[in-house]
């Protein structure tokens, strides 16, 4: 994606819907050039046109939890790509950040596989993709277009790899990182069960939140790479769990906490 076309997610993301003529005059380019930038935003299902406008998508899917945010979770995304060698295999749930690891690694990376239950990555990818994907079978989650259920498991076992990486949707001080879904979370802790070392991948929003299904304890998740906006709470408490963190933080990043032992049974 294109400095221009980062611009004008952001916009539409503050804005929610906004002429095109407006954003031609913004960012001082014609409207023909814009509407080609909007054009590949649709197509990427970042945003939908409207008789002369841009507007930000209203469905819960992750096409729209891609835009937002996007600078945060690009930006964590180039920082956890540097973590994985050319040549390398990796596990990888589904979700926004995860997404755009995927897309970095596809883009930048050579020969590496991405063994994943993500529909919506696969997907992703597909034109930019120079090393390899294999999509593990299982049940089809419409809506969040991932592979669940017993399958997932028995596709899994079949593969041994160092690094698993996955979102998550909140955070509770006392437990651990949480989910929405409970199908997911137990398809999680079972991918987990291939790895070395589980890696969240997530923009600092979502440490203000909590899900309603435990997805994995602390003493499970090695390292967790987000954005400088996470809270001095949220910072301590991953401290406190021996949890390594890296944050975003413009051009530059930190890294504090040393990770214990791992632990990749989620249970």
């Amino acid at each position: 994606m294109t400095k221009r076309q980062t611009q004008i997610l952001q916009v539409v993301q503050e804005q929610k819907k906004i002429e095109v003529t407006l954003l031609s005059e913004m960012l001082e380019v014609s409207q023909v050039t814009i509407r080609k930038d909007l054009d590949i935003l649709e197509e990427k299902g970042l945003l939908a046109r409207e008789h002369g406008y841009a507007v930000l998508k209203e469905r819960d899917d992750l096409g729209n939890r891609l835009a937002l945010h996007y600078r945060k979770k690009l930006g964590i995304a180039k920082l956890a790509s540097d973590m994985i060698d050319n040549g390398e295999v990796i596990m990888m749930e589904s979700g926004s950040t995860c997404a755009l690891l995927a897309e970095q690694l596809a883009l930048y990376k050579k020969d590496v596989t991405i063994i994943t239950n993500s529909v919506f990555i696969v997907s992703h990818i597909r034109e930019n993709m120079m090393g390899k994907v294999i999509l593990l079978g299982g049940e089809y989650q419409k809506e969040s277009q991932v592979m669940v259920g017993p399958l997932v498991r028995k596709c899994a076992r079949e593969f041994y790899v160092d690094k698993f990486f996955m979102g998550t949707d909140g955070l509770m001080p006392e437990i651990g990182f949480t989910c929405q879904d409970m199908i997911r979370a137990e398809t999680m802790k079972q991918m987990a069960e291939s790895a070395k070392q589980s890696i969240i991948i997530t923009d600092s929003s979502k440490f203000e939140k909590r899900g309603v299904v435990l997805q994995a304890r602390f003493e499970c998740i090695r390292k967790v790479f987000t954005d400088e906006d996470i809270s001095d709470i949220a910072k301590e408490n991953l401290r406190e769990h021996h949890i390594s963190l890296h944050t975003v933080l413009g051009s530059m990043t930190t890294e504090c906490a040393s990770p214990k032992k791992e632990n990749t049974n989620l249970n």
